[in-house]
């Protein structure tokens, strides 16, 4: 009896224990269970993530992945360009080799005929391109227009269904420190948004592009993001995302969206954009020259040519003159005039502004064309060893000779020719052709006529203060 009595005092004690254990805690906390550690965000954060999740939402479906394949040439080792290579070797020379390349990028849809604005980078070269949407549908593109100069293409595709189009908004009105969103597909990742800030408007002289006037930003800008839409928090387009500086974090360029409508009718029209053309050389107004001239700052661009017959020589504009504004617009420096010059249409009549002997000269000028620039100013009858090497050589300017220098001047150069691969640049000067000087065009022409028998041609070029060689292979 009394062993029955302590087993039950030990049941009764157990279970009091057992009865008073802690409740278990659950292994995390959900909000269905706990209350926010933040009851009420400000409203004004909560309008403005609004703003990104409405604008994203309406612009994304009209975003674009852009996919390329394109054949890209072999470059063979220096010595093969040798100007002795044919005298040891002739015959033996290895045919071209080429490579496949793919490359991904991005673009937007502006209209619902299937027109889609990217980088010209994108897509130059491309043999095949195919355009996925964001639907997951994929098609072949097309493209029907591209101007290299502002780094801008149009693709066209035939799509069976109706299109999402992206709305153009007004570049003009940014203003510093405004919220900027980027769409594209860096390194390949679909549709990624990123959320900056505009870090600056009128970026030029970066050396990315002949007509720069670019928008820079802190939203991450990635490779495959090229050819991608800069929104504002309307979900308006802004600007073409383009270029990003490699030694550096939070630093992208985007087109404007303005210069943008200015060419797109021309390249699907056409196919190429015609520009405004002045027919003058121009050079910087340094703090000197602007002392010199009697300027109150070095704004403006000097003229150091007028060609014979253009629109500037027509509406008076003389050698030395310093134009501080184009059209109404104050010139800042030489790129921003030939930007407007550029961005001006054919045949309109507008007022230059220059400043001549400390006065200020109010001048009507109509603008030309590069066609007309062609027909003033022809090639050299003999130029076709220029057209083999791939690049284009003019006199140089009076400016220039009356300082002391000769030769001739580099003033285009075809990409993937013969010249871009040996490494020549547009401004170079060349001052020996196969150690023979020249003097003119027409001593250029000559020498490098008797070049091509040889197959190949020495050039001595002046880029700066410095004097470098290079080596072609005629072919």
């Amino acid at each position: 009896m009394k062993s029955c009595r302590i087993v039950c005092f030990l049941l009764i004690i157990l279970a009091s224990v057992t009865g008073c254990k802690k409740k278990e805690e659950p292994l995390f906390h959900e909000s269905s269970r706990v209350q926010a550690p933040v009851k009420e965000p400000p409203k004004e954060v909560i309008a403005t993530q609004q703003a990104f999740i409405a604008g994203v939402q309406q612009v994304t479906p009209s975003v674009v992945n852009i996919s390329t394949v394109s054949k890209k040439k072999i470059v063979r080792p220096m010595f093969e360009f040798s100007p002795f290579f044919d005298d040891f070797f002739k015959g033996m020379q290895p045919a071209p080799r080429y490579r496949r390349e793919t490359s991904l990028g991005s673009g937007f849809i502006i209209n619902k005929e299937g027109y889609i604005l990217t980088n010209d980078h994108v897509v130059r070269d491309a043999e095949t391109i195919k355009v996925k949407l964001s639907n997951e549908k994929v098609y072949d593109g097309k493209v029907v227009g591209a101007d290299p100069k502002t780094d801008m293409a149009v693709v066209k595709i035939n799509a069976s269904e109706d299109l999402p189009v992206a709305v153009l908004g007004d570049s003009g009105k940014l203003e510093v420190g405004q919220w900027a969103i980027a769409i594209g597909n860096p390194f390949g990742l679909s549709r990624t948004v990123t959320v900056g800030v505009v870090s600056a408007t009128g970026r030029s002289g970066m050396g990315i592009e002949t007509y720069e006037d670019f928008i820079q930003t802190d939203a991450a800008i990635n490779p495959g993001n090229s050819g991608g839409p800069l929104l504002n928090v309307y979900g308006e387009v802004i600007g073409i995302n383009t270029a990003i500086v490699a030694a550096g974090q939070g630093i992208g360029f985007a087109i404007p969206i303005n210069m943008a409508k200015n060419i797109i009718p021309q390249l699907i029209n056409k196919g190429s954009v015609s520009r405004g053309w002045l027919g003058v050389s121009i050079q910087p107004v340094t703090d000197d020259l602007a002392r010199s001239f009697g300027l109150k700052s070095a704004q403006g661009a000097l003229v150091s040519e007028v060609m014979a017959g253009g629109p500037a020589a027509k509406a008076g504009i003389r050698q030395g003159d310093v134009i501080v504004s184009f059209a109404g617009k104050a010139v800042k420096d030489v790129q921003q005039l030939q930007r407007l010059v550029a961005e001006t249409p054919i045949g309109k009549k507008i007022e230059v502004q220059i400043f001549r002997a400390g006065k200020e000269i109010k001048l009507p000028l109509v603008t030309g064309s590069a066609e007309s620039a062609e027909a003033l100013h022809p090639r050299h009858e003999n130029s076709a060893p220029s057209a083999v090497l791939g690049l284009t050589v003019e006199e140089l300017p009076a400016q220039m000779r009356a300082e002391g220098a000769f030769g001739v001047l580099v003033t285009d150069v075809e990409e993937g020719s013969v010249a871009a691969e040996a490494g020549i640049q547009g401004g170079d000067v060349i001052v020996a052709v196969n150690q023979i000087r020249v003097a003119n065009l027409s001593e250029y022409l000559k020498a490098v006529k008797g070049a091509e028998k040889r197959g190949s041609v020495a050039f001595l070029v002046r880029r700066g203060d410095a004097s470098i060689y290079f080596a072609l292979r005629i072919r």
